[in-house]
């Protein structure tokens, strides 16, 4: 048993809602390109502050060793 060939009007609604998915793909494509390209903007803005930062504050400073009793509450 064969089944039966599509109509020219079922193949044409098929390609039309082909054609819409794809569409609908092609912009979600292009706004998750953009919004990636903002947040590489905002990461390399931050990159920078934080480099800024750093170069403020005491550069031989190192961290100091702290003493965990100093971290007790005072009912300890």
């Amino acid at each position: 048993m064969t089944s039966p060939s599509p109509s020219p009007a079922d193949i044409d609604q098929r390609l039309t809602d082909l054609e819409i998915k794809a569409s609908y793909a092609d912009d979600l494509l292009d706004t998750l390109n953009e919004m990636v390209a903002r947040q590489q903007e905002q990461i390399d803005l931050l990159l920078r502050e934080v480099s800024r930062l750093r170069q403020r504050g005491e550069p031989e400073a190192a961290p100091s060793v702290r003493n965990l009793r100093d971290d007790l509450p005072p009912h300890y």
